[in-house]
């Protein structure tokens, strides 16, 4: 394909922007004595919150692909920061949830807010067929890069 064609240019700026959000993710790890991979972690807690997910060790291990003394070395190193919480499943009290503690959250909010401050900006200029295209768009390109992590 040519390198050049509105198709592989779209594959560029995407990469482009992953690239800095992986670098602003470093950066704010770097910012609060973080290792990237507890980042990482927090995204997955704050999602499965968004979405009402019960976030156990189980299910975050398997989102990180950890295995269980890894997820335990990483919920007891975030844990110690005060950065989650473990908590009693109030339906089945033999199961832990993670809950991300607003500590997190506001840390998260202090570096990250002007940016989504400026995506939401721009994502306001698009009219309602635009931001849906967009959706689709990177929705399709989110599953189709967990297919190739998945295989």
């Amino acid at each position: 394909m040519n390198d050049h064609s509105p198709v592989m240019e779209l594959v560029h700026v995407l990469r482009a922007v992953t690239v800095e959000f992986d670098l602003l993710g470093a950066e704010f790890a770097a910012h609060h004595g973080l290792h990237p991979t507890d980042v990482r972690a927090l995204i997955h807690l704050l999602d499965a919150a968004r979405e009402d997910i019960p976030a156990t060790p189980g299910w975050l291990g398997r989102q990180m692909r950890l295995n269980s003394a890894g997820t335990t070395a990483l919920v007891d190193r975030l844990e110690r920061l005060q950065l989650v919480r473990r908590t009693k499943d109030t339906v089945d009290r033999r199961r832990v949830l993670l809950e991300v503690e607003e500590k997190a959250t506001e840390l998260g909010w202090s570096f990250f807010g002007p940016v989504i401050a400026e995506v939401v900006a721009v994502a306001e200029g698009f009219d309602t067929g635009e931001l849906e295209t967009v959706r689709s768009f990177l929705t399709a390109v989110l599953h189709s890069t967990q297919q190739a992590r998945a295989t």
